[in-house]
């Protein structure tokens, strides 16, 4: 078997041999119907029939793994990918440090592996939920063609994990994977199980702060887990990582061309103080300091996903060689952590500081850590585009004790510059931070669709490049009427 190219003769493309494992192909079989119910039920919202130009893996070479051609949604060949198994790979870290990965999953860590594993295939589908009304106010084909891409291919992530749990967890992952169909976000009785994925998705600037900070969220979960001893789990993240690329790309140029067209709005118009909102929102646009508002709540939010900032849970994972660092294998120390330390800021009498944790249970601040500098690159070039139009406006980041539920600074309160306040102040003033009903209101008069070949809404630019290098009138969906 080819472990490069994917057999697309079967109901489920996969370059697994699924042929041969009859027991597991079985089970996926049976778990297809319900994925396709679900799919039907809670996946993008009107536009089942129509034809979307995407792009499906046919191959996992980083050279060349995908193809581009017209399909419907639920039509789209949803597989089963492995990066190719690397010979003779061996644990990078933890207390099995340089013994031989595991092919099949170790007993005594059967209950870790299986949790990290559902975890991340619950966030998949979450988001598909999340975003499944967005079509109806797309600001153009383009954009509403890469909003299915981002939908088809968290649907393949949720396949991949399913995979997983078919195949090495016997009935008790079959559970499992039947419950990933069966939570809904922000379901009252059955929710899924991170608070950032129960968080409505209403409108295209949430989706673009959502590909951006959420998604890469996922990017950094993602190489720690393809760092994972248990090689079938690395193999399968390493592929993911190829596919959340897109998903990145998504965000950070959605907010580029949003930044971009209210930049261009205001000089058009001779407007001088971008922080004039009143001026800005009369031409169309959305104003720069609505946009920090968003990057406040999608980054607090974002953070939160990375759990307590100091976690024996994290430790044990790590010293079981299940879960490793981001780019672990790049890192130079013993990658074993036993006399090492690690800062991790902290509220200590009323003041917040950074305190030298073991860096065993500072994992968890550690990733988060390497999240925000990775954040960083994207609004760089934000700020680039706000300067080269002339203004004296930065978008920022928050300070990490800021709008939090999680971690070291869930029970106070702080501004976005790590100021403590009580809650009265907090009550009075989180509306200058955070989007107030009326700014959802003022993004949601915005959200009509463009449907039209070429056009794009007023509130954002065109992209610089097409998809698969297409021309700008290109028709990336054929709406059916």
């Amino acid at each position: 078997m080819n472990f490069m190219n994917v057999d697309y003769s079967t109901k489920i493309p996969n370059n697994v041999n699924l042929s041969e494992d009859r027991q597991v192909l079985k089970a996926l079989e049976g778990w297809h119907p319900g994925y396709m119910d679900w799919w039907g039920d809670m996946g993008p919202e009107g536009f089942q029939q129509s034809l979307v130009y995407l792009r499906t893996a046919y191959s996992v070479d980083p050279r060349g793994w995908a193809k581009f051609d017209y399909v419907k949604m639920p039509e789209y060949r949803w597989g089963i990918l492995l990066a190719p198994q690397e010979e003779n790979r061996v644990i990078p870290f933890g207390e099995n440090y340089g013994k031989p990965a595991w092919q099949e999953v170790p007993g005594e860590h059967r209950a870790t592996l299986r949790r990290l594993i559902v975890i991340q295939g619950d966030t998949e589908p979450a988001s598909v939920e999340q975003q499944r009304h967005l079509g109806k106010t797309a600001p153009s084909l383009y954009d509403l063609r890469n909003l299915f891409q981002v939908n088809v291919e968290e649907g393949r992530h949720l396949w991949a994990m399913v995979y997983l749990l078919q195949k090495y967890f016997g009935r008790d992952g079959r559970e499992e994977a039947d419950d990933l169909l069966r939570r809904r976000s922000g379901d009252a009785d059955s929710p899924r199980m991170l608070g950032a994925f129960n968080e409505a998705t209403p409108d295209w600037l949430s989706f673009f702060m959502f590909t951006y900070f959420t998604d890469r969220d996922g990017k950094m979960q993602l190489h720690s887990l393809a760092q994972s001893g248990f090689d079938p789990l690395s193999r399968t993240c390493r592929f993911m990582l190829t596919e959340e690329a897109h998903h990145m790309f998504v965000g950070e140029t959605g907010i580029s061309r949003v930044v971009q067209r209210t930049c261009e709005a205001m000089r058009e118009a001779g407007i001088t103080d971008p922080t004039d909102i009143a001026k800005v929102r009369a031409l169309g646009v959305i104003d720069l300091p609505t946009i920090q508002k968003k990057l406040h709540l999608h980054y607090s939010l974002s953070l939160d996903l990375f759990g307590s900032e100091v976690s024996t849970n994290a430790a044990n994972a790590f010293n079981a060689g299940i879960k490793g660092r981001y780019k672990e294998t790049q890192i130079d120390d013993d990658h074993q952590l036993k006399n090492a330390t690690y800062p991790v800021l902290k509220l200590v009498d009323g003041v917040i500081k950074r305190v030298d944790e073991p860096a065993l249970t500072a994992l968890n601040m550690r990733l988060r850590d390497d999240y925000t500098q990775d954040c960083v690159k994207g609004m760089l070039r934000w700020n680039k585009i706000i300067s080269l139009a002339g203004y004296q406006y930065k978008l920022t980041l928050p300070n990490v004790a800021f709008h939090r539920h999680i971690g070291e600074f869930k029970d106070i309160n702080a501004t976005p510059e790590g100021i403590l306040i009580d809650d009265a102040t907090w009550n009075q003033r989180k509306g200058e931070w955070l989007p107030s009903t009326q700014d959802g209101d003022f993004i949601a008069s915005l959200m009509k669709p463009v449907t039209d070949v070429g056009v794009y809404a007023n509130w954002i630019s065109p992209p610089k490049v097409g998809i698969d290098n297409k021309p700008g009138d290109f028709e990336y969906v054929k709406i059916e009427t």
